[in-house]
């Protein structure tokens, strides 16, 4: 079987990127040559790359040309199936890890003026994508659609005219050997005394990119509403970390807030953790709440995320993105859990999506699409 991913850049905290690393991890070895096509990817061992990168100024431009390249390759038929990542109508399969995007922009006109969410409407970025959505499933090419969560599954459903049986609900997989409770016993002194941060105080894990978004805002103003001994550890990359950092001053928590910037291993963090807080404003399903499940930390996310389906109150909890107050009575309520029982159902949570069941179920779905 002939497989073309498509993802048009490498980002190495991406969320996006550790699914395709991960799906090409489970994929190999079973019959199945797996192709990227891509602007721009890091070097992987004896993974055939093929690049489209037409000249661009901008990302419309960017986008609207990547997307007639892919597709002119897709009309040449070199490949059995051709699952994208990326809005691009014609493709057989489409993976719709970034949700639906006129969801996320009524998510986000929540945080928005009312001249900002005006010039949101008009922009022609987001005209763009929201016509390329739109096109791509309504395109006769298109036999399957992999929703990272029931939400988004759901959400398509009730804006976009797509057969039912179309849709298959494939949680993100996890490495449960890398992510695993022993990470607590190997890390957590080291990680705390490096960054100065006592060994007995109860200690909040953000990781992840799209600070705005994904609500470092209001996870520092929640940290506010708690006892002065909480600190908070934000692990991620992102272009306003300095006006974060500055809200976190003005709010007089400087001394209780680690910015320590994008990590290629966030392994030793997760074992310093006591809880993970992801009070994202939209995030179909964020591998990083994954990854601290099967460390055994309890979770906070919103409605806004998929990966709150996968909570119930033995491991985690859910407030709304932008209530402060709520995030901050919901972390202390998960500082207080049993540790050891709550990393016990936190961790049964995470191997129902292990990489390995991801695996088995792409692989069969790609092998049902050729049969059909």
């Amino acid at each position: 079987m002939k497989l073309a991913l498509v993802r048009q850049k490498y980002n190495p905290f991406g969320g996006a990127e550790r699914f395709v690393e991960r799906a090409l991890e489970a994929l190999r070895g079973r019959g199945v040559e797996v192709s990227l096509i891509t602007r721009r990817w890091k070097a992987e061992d004896g993974l055939p790359v093929r690049l489209c990168n037409p000249f661009h100024l901008g990302r419309l431009w960017r986008d609207a040309g990547f997307c007639r390249g892919v597709q002119r390759i897709v009309a040449g038929g070199e490949f059995d199936l051709v699952q994208s990542h990326e809005r691009i109508p014609g493709c057989h399969i489409y993976r719709a890890g970034d949700g639906v995007h006129a969801t996320w922009l009524e998510y986000r006109a929540r945080t928005e003026s009312p001249l900002a969410r005006w010039f949101t409407r008009l922009h022609p970025w987001h005209r763009y994508t929201l016509r390329a959505e739109t096109a791509l499933f309504r395109h006769p090419a298109l036999r399957a659609v992999i929703c990272n969560s029931s939400m988004v599954r759901d959400d398509i459903l009730r804006r976009f005219d797509v057969a039912a049986e179309k849709l298959h609900v494939i949680h993100n997989g996890v490495d449960l050997e890398r992510f695993h409770p022993g990470l607590r016993a190997r890390h957590r002194t080291t990680v705390r005394a490096a960054l100065d941060i006592p060994q007995g105080a109860p200690l909040v894990l953000y990781v992840g990119s799209g600070f705005v978004r994904k609500g470092v805002p209001a996870l520092l103003q929640a940290l506010a509403h708690m006892p002065e001994h909480t600190h908070l550890l934000v692990v991620g990359k992102d272009k306003g970390a300095a006006a974060m950092a500055t809200l976190a001053q003005r709010l007089g928590l400087a001394s209780q807030v680690r910015f320590i910037g994008g990590q290629t291993d966030v392994t030793p963090y997760y074992g310093a953790a006591d809880v993970f807080a992801l009070p994202t404003i939209y995030d179909p399903f964020p591998n990083a709440v994954l990854e601290a499940l099967a460390c055994g930390l309890p979770v906070l996310t919103t409605p806004g995320s998929g990966a709150a389906e996968l909570l119930t109150a033995e491991c985690g909890a859910v407030a709304d993105a932008l209530d402060a107050a709520a995030i901050a009575a919901e972390l202390s309520t998960l500082l207080t859990l049993p540790a050891a029982a709550t990393a016990r159902a936190a961790r049964r949570m995470a191997e129902t999506c292990s990489s390995a069941d991801m695996g088995a179920r792409l692989l069969a779905l790609y092998e049902g699409l050729m049969k059909g």
